[in-house]
């Protein structure tokens, strides 16, 4: 009995740092994006200046200048479909530590023998279900949208 204790209390917290580390991984992509976008902003606003001032500018330079204001706004569309996607795998961890601590509650009511439960105990082990099973419907929409957003973008 320790020993299955000992290994499973080992594999919550490696459960722990390993949600934990994701969770910072991720707010680290975030901040690059958002430092990313501001950059695009900028070459993209001297780009658009550049090609409403230059009226003597050659046509094929106003070309190559809208090529590049093209390949900003696709760099920045695609910056955005990548912020949406940590944004859902940012909920999606929220959802998974939520249910992990639910279902810790829901273990210790269940270990109860159950001639010991009060009527409290039934009840608050119901609402715990409930808002554990809301938990998973809500990480089953997760999921469904990211599989409707990979099957669009094929």
């Amino acid at each position: 009995y320790p020993t299955w204790k000992r290994t499973l209390n080992r594999r919550v917290r490696e459960a722990q740092t390993k949600r934990f580390c994701k969770a910072q991984a991720i707010q680290r992509r975030l901040e690059e994006i958002e430092v990313t976008f501001r950059e695009l902003e900028q070459q993209g606003i001297k780009l658009e200046k550049l090609l409403r001032d230059e009226d003597a500018t050659p046509a094929d330079q106003k070309t190559q200048w809208m090529n590049q204001l093209l390949y900003l706004v696709q760099k920045k569309n695609s910056l955005m479909s990548e912020e949406s996607d940590l944004m859902i795998m940012v909920q999606e961890l929220k959802l998974e530590e939520q249910q992990w601590q639910l279902d810790q509650k829901l273990r210790c009511y269940m270990n109860r023998e159950e001639s010991l439960k009060t009527a409290e105990d039934r009840a608050a082990e119901q609402e715990i279900l409930a808002q554990l099973l809301e938990v998973v419907n809500k990480r089953n929409v997760l999921i469904h949208i990211q599989e409707e957003k990979r099957l669009s973008e094929l």
